[in-house]
């Protein structure tokens, strides 16, 4: 009874220090939590900005395509036309950026004949919502296989996909379900959405502080509860055995080269590994960004070629 007294009414100098110490903790965890908290809203809400294109006048002619994905609405999307039936290669974006800024690299690849298909996810572009870092972002990339494989134009049965970071991992999730996919180059790419929190709280300048990382991961797999049991990419990577897999790492973004390095490694054959000078394709220099819109087209022609092999 004595001890309660006393700390209820500290009298002696170390119980009001234990007293002050224990304030001084719970403020520390209050505002971090906090802080983790409005650090995450912004993370998970991007800036955006939508692209549009005059779809008359847009070099390749492409057609405007609207499909729904369930429990998430409309998505619009473009098709660029490439030989009549051959396949089509999914681009998808990275977090904090859009479909518009895979013109380039999608002219490259119809140049060569492909179908290809570009869209924005939710919380990019025009869409409103969050980003879930792949756990939604999958659904997505369904819809889209399911709606452009209902064209007459394309061979339904042949996908092929390309996408950095957040768009790799929802791309690969895809995948190990999804025996349409065929090829995939994967930028970027992480085992775990929370890791992408991670990097978000590092390139806030806030990762040095103890437990924001750790909080702000937290808060993130709350509000995605409902993903609690979905493993990481690595735990069902021989699902895609047999599916031509070229990994990308940035040398100047160590962090995610570092988990994609990872993955590489865990991966099946037949796999490639690529290491760049600089990542993200939307900003890189002229020289940089053709010299990777010939590694991506190069993979694409060995490996997903735009008319079957002759069997003799």
């Amino acid at each position: 009874m004595s001890i309660l007294f006393e700390l209820r009414y500290p009298t002696k100098w170390y119980t009001k220090l234990f007293m002050a110490l224990l304030a001084l903790a719970f403020f520390i965890v209050l505002a971090t939590s906090a802080t983790a908290g409005f650090i995450l809203y912004r993370i998970v809400k991007p800036q955006r900005s939508s692209t549009e294109i005059s779809m008359a006048s847009f070099p390749g002619k492409p057609d405007a395509v609207t499909f729904t994905v369930p429990g998430l609405g409309e998505r619009d999307g473009w098709f660029f036309p490439g030989l009549r039936n051959a396949p089509t290669i999914l681009l998808l974006h990275g977090y904090e950026s859009s479909r518009g800024e895979l013109l380039t690299l999608e002219s490259a690849l119809q140049d060569h004949e492909y179908n290809v298909f570009i869209f924005d996810f939710a919380a990019h572009g025009a869409n409103g919502g969050v980003t879930t870092f792949g756990y939604r972002e999958a659904d997505e990339v369904r819809a889209a296989i399911d709606a452009v494989a209902t064209r007459n134009d394309v061979d339904p049965a042949r996908f092929g996909i390309w996408g950095y970071n957040l768009g790799a991992y929802a791309g690969l999730r895809e995948a190990e379900s999804d025996k349409r996919i065929r090829a995939m180059v994967l930028d970027s790419v992480y085992d775990q959405p929370a890791q992408m929190v991670k990097v978000g709280v590092e390139r806030n300048g806030l990762g040095g502080f103890p437990l924001m990382i750790r909080s702000a991961e937290e808060s993130f797999l709350w509000l995605n509860r409902q993903y609690r049991e979905a493993p990481p990419l690595s735990r069902n990577l021989k699902a895609v055995a047999g599916v031509p897999t070229l990994y990308i790492e940035a040398a100047d973004d160590p962090e995610l080269g570092s988990l994609t390095r990872e993955l590489f490694l865990k991966a099946p054959e037949p796999r490639e590994e690529a290491v760049i000078a600089h990542g993200n394709f939307a900003t890189m220099a002229d020289d940089d960004k053709r010299a990777y819109e010939n590694r991506v087209v190069s993979f694409f022609l060995l490996h997903l070629p735009p008319t079957h092999p002759v069997v003799h």
